[in-house]
């Protein structure tokens, strides 16, 4: 298994990163696929309750912003740190106090400062991965990266609840996520490596916040990076807004839903998105590195999760509660989603030496605004056009993503300008020294 990884890029001193990025992050999926429900289920309305993943996923693009610049400055290690004590505290206080209360402005508050702790636990870890792996293997790593991540927030996170939820119910599977989000902190006390380079050292007050505020400028100074960034946002618009409207649209009757599945079966249907991710996460970063990093995300990332948008809405209508059709568009989501693994490597590249922290920054903003956009999109459409309407508003933006993908042809290591494969005629050495030299006149 080590020689795997190892033949993907991933080094051996970030291996134990990788698996505590996974554990963290099945605590901070715990909720996700039932917590639009259960607040419905408290008395508040449909809109309050995606306004609240909605506010969340803004605080977590904040925390996402914030990452990958803190981390260059202060060390990858202390920020995952700090990030996984403050989600860790918050969420003891939304549990304990905010909902017993009832009060939906303490429940808003609370949960929306929680969002701000795992972008700065997973996404520092990304400043780490840019540090130590190649940028000719970075898409492979990035890849399994996000393996990881869907293990915990998808596969782990949606599945133990299904079989939770049932026996304790609700509020008290809410509890479960603790002991994983703690075994996730302790692993990145122990075993996260520090930082080759922190940038915050002898900054003035000054110059620390310019370097902070980077990930922002850098849009407004890069258009490549903001296309990218773009892409980034709209890449995981289904990952986050179907948690908030498909328990709404299946397992109730609230504004049109058609009540055809419990809740457990819901969460074990979307848990096969990430089940599929496992796999495709990894396979795409692979193949992005052999055969181009653009074209599989404009064919099998944003024409899939087109399709995907509106075969989750369709699919009951005309089949009505089969679980495996619907799984059929689970699988469907799951490739689509995972065939932008390449993103990160491309911004950093476009960004130029001396700003890959920057780039990133940019990157994990886009990231944390795909979980405010998601339910954003549906909170404020849902009342109006409802729940078929904000599945078309999804595959349009696909669509969208996808002619934006034309406009952006890094130099990737191995390619020529076009994206098409060099064809070396000397030794597979030579060719891989080539390659190399490529990858480090582009970083």
């Amino acid at each position: 298994m080590i020689r795997i990884l190892e033949r993907l890029g991933v080094p051996r001193s970030l291996m134990l990163g990788f698996l505590a990025v996974a554990i963290f992050m099945t605590g901070d999926g715990f909720e996700l696929t039932f917590l639009s429900k259960f607040m419905v289920d408290q008395g508040f309305t449909s809109s309050q309750a995606s306004l609240l993943v909605t506010v969340y996923g803004l605080f977590a693009a904040l925390g996402g912003w914030s990452a990958g610049v803190l981390a260059e400055m202060f060390g990858a290690r202390r920020v995952m740190m700090f990030g996984a004590c403050w989600w860790i505290g918050v969420h003891l206080l939304f549990l304990g106090v905010a909902i017993p209360s009832h009060i939906y402005l303490l429940i808003l508050g609370l949960y929306a400062l929680r969002g701000i702790g795992y972008p700065l636990f997973i996404y520092s870890f990304v400043v780490l991965m840019a540090q130590y792996i190649s940028p000719a293997r970075l898409a492979s790593a990035t890849g399994f990266f996000w393996t990881c991540f869907s293990l915990g927030i998808g596969v782990f996170g949606a599945y133990l609840p299904s079989f939770i939820m049932p026996v304790f119910g609700e509020y008290r599977t809410f509890w479960f996520a603790l002991p994983f989000s703690i075994v996730g902190t302790v692993m990145c006390f122990f075993f996260v490596p520090k930082n080759k380079v922190v940038k915050g050292e002898g900054l003035s007050r000054k110059e620390q916040l310019k370097e902070l505020t980077a990930g922002a400028t850098i849009l407004v100074t890069n258009r490549k990076i903001l296309i990218c960034a773009i892409i980034r946002i709209i890449n995981n618009l289904l990952l986050y807004g179907f948690p908030v409207i498909m328990p709404l649209y299946l397992c109730t009757a609230h504004n049109g839903g058609i009540n055809i599945f419990k809740t457990e079966e819901w969460m074990r249907i979307w848990g096969f998105v990430f089940v599929v991710t496992l796999i495709f996460n990894t396979f795409w970063g692979w193949f992005m590195d052999r055969f181009g990093w653009v074209w599989p995300m404009r064919w099998f990332g944003c024409a899939v999760l087109a399709i995907g948008s509106v075969a989750f809405y369709y699919i009951p209508q005309w089949f009505g509660a089969n679980a495996l059709m619907m799984i059929v568009a689970s699988v469907i989501v799951g490739i689509g989603t995972c065939a932008f693994s390449s993103l990160p490597t491309i911004m950093t590249l476009y960004a130029g030496e001396g700003k890959q922290g920057a780039a990133l920054s940019a990157y994990n903003l886009a990231a944390g605004l795909t979980t405010f956009a998601g339910p954003g999109i549906a909170t404020i459409l849902l009342p109006t056009i409802g729940y078929g309407g904000v599945c078309w508003t999804y595959a349009a933006l696909y669509v969208l993503a996808f002619v934006l993908t034309l406009f952006i042809r890094p130099k990737q290591p191995g390619f020529d300008s076009h994206g098409h494969r060099i064809r070396h005629t000397a030794s597979p050495r030579v060719c891989a020294e080539e390659i190399e030299k490529v990858a480090k006149a582009a970083a």
